[in-house]
């Protein structure tokens, strides 16, 4: 299961984060700062899976964005890393080559994306087209 979901640039300073896990927002700030510490003091040639604390971390870098995925002991860290490649393919469609820019300014688009899927910590749908489908019909809408 997915316990939070983080956009954090090379600089360290937070995309976007969504947690499926209640943590309280003090405690947040502390985690975010240590998991990104962690992952970007990584090589390039170092494994996208680490052991911290009592979870798992998978992470992910394209071009000054790195993704981090915290996950239960239990889950699968090649499907999460999938997961995450398939986040920014479906970013990448409807952006037309998604950039750091387009996450701040339509941060509730990329909310949408992820919420169509992600529910509560478990990935529900991988299919670019049904991920898309309610925000292509929310442009329509707003074009209207």
């Amino acid at each position: 299961m997915i316990k939070f979901f983080l956009m954090v640039n090379k600089q360290g300073q937070t995309r976007l984060s969504k947690y499926y896990e209640h943590v309280e927002i003090n405690k947040r700030t502390l985690l975010e700062t240590e998991v990104i510490k962690s992952c970007l003091s990584r090589s390039n040639e170092q494994c996208s899976f680490i052991e911290f604390k009592d979870f798992k971390l998978v992470y992910r870098q394209y071009a000054a964005l790195f993704i981090v995925v915290g996950v239960n002991d239990t889950e699968n860290e090649m499907a999460i890393y999938e997961f995450i490649h398939n986040f920014v393919e479906v970013l990448d469609e409807y952006f037309s080559r998604v950039s750091e820019l387009d996450i701040m300014f339509n941060l509730d688009k990329v909310h949408i994306i992820l919420d169509e899927m992600v529910l509560n910590g478990c990935i529900v749908e991988t299919n670019r087209a049904r991920i898309l489908a309610p925000l292509l019909i929310l442009d329509k809408m707003s074009e209207s």
